[in-house]
């Protein structure tokens, strides 16, 4: 199997339509629409997203930043209490089965907030804030169909190939975006 790094295109980052920017573009779009979208929409997901919607609504940028400084720092401390509840969660706790149960293709799995801030993960990871980052802005902000594949990159620490599928979260009832989920796929068990 050909290794190489390659890149998002616009046309995979807008919709599901089946890209071709790369090798693993047509088997990353199937997985998104036949698998995460699936538990992308859980009730649980769903009433995560919510839930912190309200509670993070009348965040501005200086509480965000507040928050992603707070969370940065402690991933380089053994004291992590912002970063225990948030893997505390429920949430968390289900996206992290799911992970185990995916047999090494998810590598990680998080879901963000209407401002781009972590709801729930499987993992730790580096920053709280994802608002910033393609992986939100080009699914939450675009609409409910958005889908975007982020760059194939190798883990130093697993020795894998990985890409992040990003894709919108919406509220079943009225159809709105209320977040977005990113799942970092090893593509070399991608089919």
């Amino acid at each position: 199997m050909k290794k190489v790094l390659i890149g998002c295109g616009l046309a995979i980052c807008l919709s599901f339509a089946p890209a071709q920017a790369n090798e693993y573009a047509a088997g990353l779009n199937k997985l998104a629409q036949e698998q995460i979208k699936v538990f992308a929409q859980s009730p649980e997901v769903i009433s995560a997203i919510k839930a912190q919607n309200a509670e993070t609504a009348g965040f501005d940028e200086a509480k965000i930043i507040e928050l992603d400084k707070k969370w940065r720092a402690e991933t380089d401390v053994s004291d992590q209490p912002m970063i225990e509840s948030v893997l505390g969660r429920t949430v968390s706790k289900q996206l992290a089965d799911v992970q185990d149960a995916s047999d090494g293709l998810f590598t990680e799995i998080f879901v963000m907030d209407a401002k781009g801030l972590n709801v729930g993960q499987s993992e730790v990871t580096s920053d709280y804030w994802q608002g910033d980052e393609a992986k939100w802005k080009e699914t939450f902000l675009v609409g409910p169909d958005a889908l975007h594949l982020g760059d194939v990159e190798e883990d130093a620490s697993t020795q894998t190939f990985q890409s992040q599928v990003s894709m919108a979260v919406t509220d079943p009832d009225s159809g709105s975006v209320i977040g977005a989920i990113t799942v970092g796929v090893n593509v070399e068990l991608v089919e």
